[in-house]
């Protein structure tokens, strides 16, 4: 089995004003060359925008792209024509493919948005965009793993171009579960949403980030109340 840790502390830090943002993986102006990704993982950045502010049309091509409210909402618009409000506990996802322009916008003009925005290395290049949304139901992830991407039009959650499973848990204090990997090539990241845990003797906090790869399972204990984002993806690209 192999890991890698990245502290709450370690991430890229950007203030735009408008936008706080907290990159695991190199972005933008924040350079690591050993954080350049998780195997197809490439993106991992945990956004609070102020109300009324977002970002203008800009373009995206090749890339999974999955975005998951944690608080208020977001107003999205793309060149696919499509115009949705993102909310708390909303999932997205958009397959760029051959390319396309969005923005994304606070919905509210007073309280502050906070979503976590994706990128996924997609296994298939110059596919047709795409746009999916769901909502996602909070009792479904108590105690257990609620699937909310994979590979499989018609699985639970939404679908991307790669062989990648996320799932979202929310577990109470000394409560345990068990991830069996959907692949054995793949490796998974967990991302601590809150709360304290203990993944294979690794203690974690808020906003840690943990991979494990080169392992059939792991078990995960809360040493608090917690809620954790699990992103098993290809380690080859």
């Amino acid at each position: 089995m192999k890991t890698v840790l990245h502290r709450s502390a370690s991430r890229g830090y950007a203030n735009h004003g408008w936008l706080e943002s907290h990159h695991s993986f190199s972005f933008a102006e924040y350079r690591d060359p050993e954080r350049m990704h998780f195997g197809a993982l490439r993106v991992l950045n945990d956004d609070v925008i102020q109300g009324g502010k977002g970002f203008d049309m800009h373009p995206h091509d090749n890339m999974e792209i999955v975005s998951i409210a944690l608080k208020g909402a977001l107003k999205h618009n793309d060149s696919m024509g499509n115009n949705h409000i993102i909310k708390e506990n909303d999932i997205q996802v958009m397959s760029a493919g051959t390319g396309l322009m969005h923005s994304e916008f606070n919905h509210h003009e007073q309280d502050k948005t906070q979503f976590l925005q994706i990128w996924v290395f997609p296994n298939k290049k110059g596919i047709a965009p795409r746009y999916d949304q769901i909502a996602l139901n909070p009792s479904d992830r108590r105690n257990k793993l609620e699937q909310i991407v994979s590979p499989n039009p018609g699985d639970g959650g939404v679908w991307i171009q790669q062989d990648a499973w996320f799932h979202r848990t929310d577990m109470d204090e000394n409560s345990e579960l068990t991830y069996q990997f959907q692949k054995a090539e793949n490796g998974l990241y967990v991302f601590v949403l809150e709360g304290d845990v203990t993944i294979m003797n690794q203690p974690l906090n808020k906003r840690d980030g943990f991979g494990i790869w080169e392992t059939n399972n792991c078990t995960i204990h809360a040493n608090t109340n917690a809620e954790l984002l699990l992103m098993e993806v290809p380690m080859e690209l």
